[in-house]
């Protein structure tokens, strides 16, 4: 439906009247004394505001760790992820092959008592290599093939590949369907009141109740290695971030196959405004930020201010306390004030009033199916003043919410928001402000167009900044575990029991759990948060026993098999090179390979010392001791190099 923008905030409104509106907001919401206009934060990135990162682990021939760098260069020209550009660039000169080193460096700063490391070497990978590990959760060798097949150039194949991409209809996935199914997954086509009357209103084990919220988890790591719609995977994990709710929340656990579906992926390349509305009518939503309890009589402010805090302002537009008469226009489109207050808060939750769930409420016992549900006579049907204009009293029904959303959709503020983060997924740690601004123009530009986001996330992914970026993000554990089992062409499919479970208690541990953050603000989606010692070695750890578990006698990666069948004569460095092709699509740098070959020749030649395909004791010859297991932990080392855990 085409919705008209917002009206220009009334700015100029008479001294008197401002005066009896905020008499009337105050009297509203106890607000007691004066309200004092606080700035905008400027330059603020929310996602490292407060947040304080471990030691980081060390990598073989890497120095020590600060909390504020990663382990490795980017490439020829590309600063290295969590240094600023400038410092970067000054710690790097370039080799032979295109090779990164690192450079003496003057003496360094201390963060928090620890000192700026030195850079390790980088080799640059293929352009499709690299473009491709940002928009799926890992380039296999098939992907990279069909990739390069696309076009005569680099840039006419990324355009291809991305236009296929962002029409996941046209892609066949019902294989991904068939192997869901066929693991026993009994939830995935399950409407929303099947939901709620198998896993709520039956009063069912609490291992019942929750299972849709189990698929979801699991399902997203067999979607994330099986989907052919690998960018599809990538925006529904991103979306599921942004409008974060805990999967193990008791509430919200019995419907999250719905918020999953019908809410999240049905959305994730539409309109961002379409999916507000979906996520704030949403069962999961109104439970797990208490809207479902928002009435005029008990007012609820917790969806209200994610809404504008998370959702779509961030904290960076927060100005505090303040007169809302007092807020400047923004200067991008000055009919929109240029951030929001606590009483844009306060009225935004009182428009969300009545927004509701049938759950058998004592009011209202014979509604009891789980699906939304707007109650007038829980509303605040009074006069509101919010984001900047005027809402008039006793509107039709839920035109005060709706009202507000499409106030929010429209803002240039809440388009650069939400563009910075995209470019923060695709692109960089430290998105550039002249792409945030393309993108947000276009973003906005779309705001009534059914395919924004598309649209949007196209602009991104043919940009400049996108083809030419590399090194400047780190994939998070969840990536990680999907980028390994992609790339040892794994046909493990996650179910709700057995190796499962056992993977998913050892994944807890590096926290980063699908679906599973606590808080409403989602995964943090920056190397700062994930390159502590902790999540390393836990990281390290789960990527281990992926290369060396078996469920029901099948091992979870077939290692052996396809160094079997890929590798004609058993070399180190046949091995070696086949691994790290298949594993990172290139060869890293000389020093790491000649790591690798050395630990898996175990002082024979790597180029002549034949290995056999053996996995006992050889007590005439130590190099034959268990050469199966050797050849498993060099591919673990591979996964665990800052090869592979870049992007």
């Amino acid at each position: 439906m085409s919705r008209t923008p917002p009206r220009t905030p009334d700015h100029s409104a008479s001294p008197r009247l401002r005066q009896q509106v905020y008499a009337t907001l105050a009297k509203r919401h106890r607000i007691v004394g004066p309200l004092r206009f606080q700035p905008p934060l400027r330059g603020v990135d929310p996602e490292t505001v407060g947040v304080t990162a471990p030691s980081a682990a060390p990598v073989a021939g890497a120095a020590a760790i600060g909390p504020h760098e990663t382990h490795w260069s980017a490439g020829t020209g590309v600063p290295a992820t969590g240094l600023l550009r400038g410092e970067a660039e000054g710690l790097r000169e370039t080799g032979v092959d295109g090779a990164v080193t690192a450079k003496s460096a003057p003496k360094s700063p201390t963060t928090s008592g620890q000192r700026r490391p030195a850079l390790v070497t980088l080799a640059r990978a293929p352009f499709a290599v690299r473009v491709l590990n940002r928009m799926t959760f890992g380039a296999t060798e098939a992907d990279v093939a069909a990739f390069n097949a696309l076009g005569a150039n680099d840039g006419a194949r990324l355009t291809a590949w991305v236009d296929r991409q962002l029409n996941p209809a046209g892609i066949d996935d019902s294989a991904l369907d068939t192997r869901l199914a066929n693991a026993g997954y009994s939830t995935l086509n399950k409407s929303l009141t099947q939901l709620w009357t198998d896993h709520v209103t039956s009063d069912p084990p609490y291992a019942t109740r929750m299972r849709p919220a189990w698929e979801v988890q699991r399902g997203a790591l067999a979607r994330a290695v099986h989907s052919r719609r690998q960018l599809q995977e990538v925006l529904v994990g991103f979306w599921h971030n942004h409008f974060n709710v805990t999967a193990s929340d008791f509430s919200a656990g019995p419907v999250f196959m719905h918020y999953h579906r019908d809410v999240i992926r049905a959305n994730a390349l539409g309109n961002f405004r379409t999916m507000l509305e979906a996520v704030a009518q949403s069962t999961a939503m109104l439970y797990y930020l208490d809207n479902a309890s928002n009435t005029r009589s008990g007012p609820n402010e917790n969806f209200a201010r994610e809404l504008l805090e998370l959702h779509t302002f961030g904290a960076e537009n927060y100005l505090g306390f303040v007169d809302p008469f007092q807020v400047p226009p923004a200067p991008e489109d000055p009919s929109y004030p240029i951030g929001y207050t606590d009483v844009d808060v306060y009225e935004t939750a009182s428009a969300f009033t009545g927004w509701s769930v049938r759950d058998g409420h004592w009011q209202y016992p014979s509604e009891n199916d789980g699906s939304f549900v707007y109650r007038q006579a829980w509303h605040d049907a009074g006069p509101k003043f919010v984001l900047g204009r005027f809402l008039n009293p006793e509107q039709p029904a839920m035109k005060d919410g709706r009202d507000i959303l499409d106030r929010l959709a429209s803002h240039p503020r809440v388009a650069k928001f939400i563009c910075r983060k995209l470019i923060r997924r695709f692109v960089s740690d430290t998105p550039g402000q002249d792409l945030v601004d393309s993108a947000a123009a276009v973003f906005r530009s779309n705001w009534q167009q059914p395919d924004q986001i598309a649209r949007t996330v196209r602009h991104i992914l043919l940009s400049d900044a996108f083809r030419n970026s590399w090194g400047m993000k780190m994939r998070r554990p969840f990536e990680l575990a999907a980028a390994a089992l992609r790339g040892l062409g794994s046909d493990w499919t996650p179910r709700i029991d057995g190796k499962t479970d056992e993977f998913f208690w050892l994944f807890d541990s590096t926290g980063h759990t699908p679906y599973a953050w606590p808080a409403p603000n989602g995964y943090p989606d920056t190397a700062l948060a994930w390159s502590g010692s902790n999540s390393y070695a836990m990281t390290w750890r789960m990527l281990n026993w992926l290369t060396e578990t078996q469920d029901g006698g099948v091992p979870l990666t077939p290692i052996l098999a396809a160094s079997r069948s890929g590798v004609g004569t058993w070399t180190a460095n046949n091995l070696v090179d086949f691994w790290c092709r298949r594993l990172l699509g290139h060869l890293p740098a000389a020093s790491r390979r000649a790591t690798l070959t050395q630990f898996l020749a175990q002082n024979g030649d790597p180029a002549s010392y034949v290995i056999t395909d053996t996995n006992s004791w050889a007590a005439g010859d130590p190099k034959r001791h268990y050469n199966q297991e050797r050849l498993r932990s060099t591919v673990a080392l591979i996964l665990m190099s800052p090869e592979f855990m870049s992007l």
